[in-house]
């Protein structure tokens, strides 16, 4: 049964505001239940008192989720202005904020000779879904309790 100190494994379908699925996975992946640290809160409720082979679908309002969408992160410029291979939507790039710090931006709109690139996380400002399935659980090791999270795969 998922409860604290268990290693659970878990495959999910992530789906953003229209219902369209922005990631799934069917590699089972796993994280220490009651660490707090690699689900979202209301996930891991969820999950709280679950056996293998259950699922749960829990809906994240962007507040329990990615977060609101930020206009701060986001700019545009003229697109003369930017280096020929970012001229396109989807485009990632890499850019150091006034702290110093890496920020993850992609081109989101390119109109009227304007590009626009963006930080916020793309399912931010969205009411998402996680449709989640538990597909194994067992006892964490005292060393996965202190760190926190499943160890390493052994070799």
């Amino acid at each position: 049964m998922v409860k604290k100190d268990k290693i659970v494994s878990l495959t999910y379908t992530l789906r953003d505001e229209r219902g369209e699925i922005f990631e799934h996975t069917d590699m089972p992946i796993s994280y220490l239940h009651g660490s707090g640290q690699e689900l979202f809160d209301k996930i891991e409720k969820a999950l709280e008192g679950r056996s293998v082979g259950d699922s749960v679908e829990v809906e994240l309002m962007p507040a329990e989720g990615f977060g609101e969408h930020d206009p701060d992160l986001t700019f545009t410029d003229d697109i003369e202005n930017v280096p020929p291979e970012f001229q396109r939507l989807g485009a990632e790039v890499e850019a150091e904020n006034a702290k110093g710090e890496t920020v993850h931006f992609v081109v989101t709109n390119i109109a009227n000779g304007k590009l626009t690139i963006d930080a916020n996380h793309p399912l931010a400002g969205q009411t998402v879904r996680f449709d989640v399935t538990v597909e194994a659980i067992r006892d964490a090791t005292p060393e996965e309790r202190r760190m926190g999270r499943p160890a390493q795969a052994m070799h």
